[in-house]
């Protein structure tokens, strides 16, 4: 048996050997795993032996310890346990086809508490109702450098006004609300004339209170000046009605990766819908993955030299332009029609290292079938 010293000189030796190889969750974990171990065994902790070390570790490294959380094999990092919840309905728009400014609006309208909004751009009527709305409730708004002063100039009015910020690098290149804690609206939108009624676009809106501290969480790292960097997100997977949900902000959560991470468990078909694609990574994935039926829409206006387009298209993938005169603003993967991937993300360089963006991954068929059909619209035009 170890004594209490030499239990404790084992737990700082991990906690060494985790700093050095810069992997503290690691250690984290096999301390939690001894721990859990031996309350498993009911034996105290003047009681662990060498076995129940090995053990803990076994148990950590096998995912079975600490209520569901488990060892993240690219990274090797130890993730938290999901959560569950129920909730109302979940909510999707597309634009233009549906009143997608009066879904800002009359989500507005329904707030008691708070708004706050991150946008990339934003239109004069959205500023006026949340100028309007910060009579009665608190809001806040984080917006890109470039737009805000856009808003600035508006005519007889203040952006300060609304309690308003920019960042000051790079792209803030969010489009989401938290609704009084406890609801957020994201998806491709920016919320502009643009946006709404010309550009293909889609909303989605979900009452979760473990998703709203994620992106609440996000929101404040970004009010208080933390721009493209920050905390991993506090609740990666959420079940909501028992469908699992994942959330993920750009850079800090590595956006790209855990894009890939779903399409490799397809196993029947990858369809998807991108204004700007440039990720080799994800590109030179699809174009692997031969026993899968792929198909997708470009955004024309983006098709450059770094664009994937003509490599995906070579490969005999059947790829089209979008025929939306503007912008095809999709920025969205649906795997085996029963998962949907969708928010502010381009797989592009920039959308993963150098922008403030925002995940969701939604493991619900009846929400997929809704972009599955918005999928074939645009494709068949």
């Amino acid at each position: 048996m170890l004594s209490s010293k030499k239990i404790v000189y084992f737990i700082i030796f991990i906690g060494l050997f985790s700093i050095i190889f810069q992997v503290t969750s690691f250690g984290d974990g096999i301390i939690r795993g001894v721990i859990d171990n031996t309350r498993i065994d009911n034996i105290g902790i003047d009681h662990i032996t060498i076995s129940g070390i090995l053990s803990g570790i076994n148990k950590f490294i096998t995912g079975g310890i600490s209520a569901g959380n488990k060892l993240n094999t690219y990274k090797n990092v130890y993730e938290p346990a999901p959560v569950y919840e129920k909730t109302a309905e979940v909510k999707v728009y597309f634009c233009p086809m549906d009143n997608c400014e009066e879904v800002y609006l009359n989500l507005f309208n329904s707030s008691s508490a708070s708004i706050n909004c991150a946008f990339y751009d934003v239109k004069d009527s959205i500023i006026n109702e949340l100028k309007k709305k910060q009579n009665k409730v608190d809001v806040k708004l984080v917006i890109d450098d470039e737009y805000y002063n856009k808003i600035l100039n508006l005519s007889n009015e203040n952006v300060n006004q609304i309690n308003a910020k920019k960042d000051y690098k790079g792209l803030m290149h969010n489009k989401f609300c938290i609704i009084d804690n406890k609801k957020i609206i994201t998806g491709s939108t920016n919320p502009t004339e643009n946006g709404f009624n010309i550009n293909n676009n889609n909303i989605i809106i979900i009452e979760s209170v473990y998703l709203s501290e994620n992106y609440m969480e996000e929101f404040d790292e970004l009010w208080n000046g933390i721009f493209k960097s920050g905390k991993k997100v506090k609740y990666p997977a959420i079940y909501l009605n028992n469908k699992r949900y994942e959330n993920y902000f750009c850079p800090e959560d590595e956006c790209e990766e855990h894009i890939l991470e779903a399409l490799k468990k397809a196993k029947k078909s990858v369809y998807f819908m991108t204004f700007s694609f440039t990720s080799d990574k994800i590109g030179n994935y699809l174009i692997s993955r031969k026993d899968l039926i792929v198909k997708g829409v470009f955004e024309k206006s983006q098709n450059n030299k770094y664009s994937e387009y003509e490599k995906i298209k070579g490969s005999g993938i059947e790829v089209v332009f979008d025929k939306n005169k503007r912008n095809m603003h999709h920025k969205v993967f649906i795997i085996d029609e029963s998962v949907v991937i969708t928010g502010s993300y381009n797989p592009t360089q920039n959308g993963d290292e150098s922008n403030d963006e925002n995940v969701l991954i939604i493991h619900d068929a009846l929400i997929a079938k809704r972009f599955v059909d918005e999928f074939w619209r645009i494709y068949t035009n």
